[in-house]
């Protein structure tokens, strides 16, 4: 995985969080799901990009 895919996913994710707890505080549902849907598909990216890293072999 190259490095600027590591930055962009772990980039969704703080984003997602910051989502998150932006929609705790201010008890907006949507912006807490989105926040989480975030941080759910900067994990789901990363685990990709490490599983065709162990398929390469790197």
């Amino acid at each position: 995985m190259g490095l600027g895919d590591k930055i962009r996913n772990t980039a969704e994710k703080a984003s997602g969080k910051v989502k998150e707890a932006t929609g705790k505080a201010t008890d907006n549902e949507k912006l807490e799901a989105e926040g989480k849907t975030d941080q759910f598909k900067g994990n789901a990216k990363n685990t990709v990009e490490n599983a065709k890293d162990t398929l390469r072999g790197n």
